[in-house]
């Protein structure tokens, strides 16, 4: 679905008599335009007849965030309190923003919310998503705010020397906003949180949302916020520290590793998809199903947006009701191919990409 089309279909779905000048008015364009969008939507079974009898396709939201990635590589050895010549490069990204990205390109119909700046970096990552066709018509433009944004700053190696983060933005997305777009959230077939978004915005989603939510940490040190309601989530996926620090648990064998996902299932928690690096991943349901996989081979680009495709993946694999193992393989297939790319989201992925290298069982 174009921007256009959603943006339309919208203004349908509040008011489902709305004639074609009067939605041509709204959207600045001629009637003539309108109505081979109408017809576009027809054709994609998302309205029918002249009286829009609207059909809801199934979603999935995003509730997290979105950056402007800001990176300089300097061309010698950084002179400080110097201008240095190099290489500066700006790209879209967030946790939650990777996520959908990737969402989208598997072919899903995704739903984001999240707070823009009133700035250009947010032009741009909304301009993004309307190509994308992820729909952001519920995250709203916070007045003289700044969109989150990443700043960093390599070594002639490489590696990074400094970095700054603004990411003050996200105390806007408050329970109160989370709120007025609980319908939104409630009909999703799935929520993914990141967690930029403040502890008790996350606590108000585990006690409101009816959906099943799944969750990423994004660091060990906002993985914290997730503790007090893992009884509450469907899905979580944590890296080994991660899943240390959430369990209690110190993992440094098999045993450990399986004592620690037992914990965190024991507090209701519905799966558990723990990444191990070089050694896969393990994976744990409330069912007493266990999988350990090894990553799939490839050739190492870029690993940056390794785990935003494996959320991703395993969200997919949850909507087509494939078992714990193939959710495992679905995810390490999207990290491999998120893997060989120079870019944080691979242009190729692709649902038929996904299935070719995951090799299902079914």
């Amino acid at each position: 679905m174009t921007q256009r089309e959603r943006q339309l279909l919208n203004w349908i779905e509040e008011n489902p008599l709305i004639s074609q000048q009067e939605l041509a008015d709204k959207a600045g364009i001629t009637r003539s335009s309108v109505a081979v969008h109408i017809s576009n939507l027809m054709k994609k079974g998302y309205i029918t007849g002249k009286g829009y009898i609207v059909h809801t396709a199934p979603y999935v939201t995003v509730v997290g965030g979105v950056n402007m990635d800001i990176g300089g590589w300097p061309g010698e050895v950084p002179v400080m309190q110097d201008s240095n010549p190099g290489v500066v490069r700006m790209s879209l990204g967030g946790v939650g923003r990777n996520i959908a990205h990737n969402m989208a390109l598997l072919g899903m119909d995704v739903r984001m919310v999240t707070v823009f700046g009133d700035d250009i970096n947010a032009q741009k990552i909304a301009a993004s998503c309307g190509e994308l066709g992820i729909d952001i018509s519920q995250s709203p433009i916070i007045p003289e705010g700044r969109t989150s944004t990443y700043l960093f700053i390599t070594d002639e190696k490489g590696d990074m020397a400094l970095a700054v983060s603004d990411m003050e933005i996200y105390k806007h997305m408050t329970p109160q906003m989370l709120s007025q777009r609980l319908t939104l959230l409630n009909a999703s077939q799935a929520v993914v949180l990141d967690t930029n978004i403040p502890a008790e915005s996350i606590q108000y989603l585990a006690d409101h949302c009816t959906a099943p939510l799944f969750a990423d940490p994004v660091s060990t040190a906002k993985a914290v916020k997730l503790k007090p309601v893992l009884g509450k989530l469907h899905t979580l996926k944590p890296n080994r520290i991660e899943a240390e620090l959430l369990s209690g648990v110190k993992i440094t064998d098999d045993a450990s590793l399986r004592r620690a996902a037992d914990v965190l299932l024991s507090t209701g928690l519905h799966r558990v998809f723990i990444s191990l690096g070089a050694d896969g991943v393990f994976a744990a349901d409330h069912t007493g199903n266990q999988v350990q996989l090894p990553p799939l081979p490839g050739t190492m680009v870029n690993t940056t947006g390794c785990g935003d495709a494996f959320m991703a993946a395993i969200t997919w694999a949850y909507l087509q009701g494939t078992d714990l193992t193939d959710a495992v393989k679905a995810g390490l297939a999207a990290s491999v191919i998120a893997m060989e790319s120079a870019e944080t989201i691979n242009p190729a992925m692709s649902e038929d990409a996904l299935r070719l290298r995951a090799a299902f069982s079914k």
